[in-house]
């Protein structure tokens, strides 16, 4: 699976990293970071908790695709 995260148009919520603070960080300048991702994405092999992060995102910026 990959985790694909547009950045660009993060608003900042920090509902990600409530739901999986193993994958996500707030970054200094207010918006969020995908820990270990390289160009905004990361393949993995269990979406595990990033699905509820991408279902609680309030801008639709992270995606997973299979």
């Amino acid at each position: 699976m990959k985790i694909i995260f547009d950045r660009e148009n993060c608003i900042g919520c920090g509902s990600c990293v409530a739901a999986c603070p193993s994958f996500w960080e707030m970054a200094s300048d207010g918006k969020a970071n995908l820990k270990g991702g390289e160009d905004n994405q990361l393949e993995v092999e269990d979406a595990s908790c990033n699905l509820d992060a991408a279902e609680r995102c309030p801008a639709g910026v992270i995606k997973i695709e299979e």
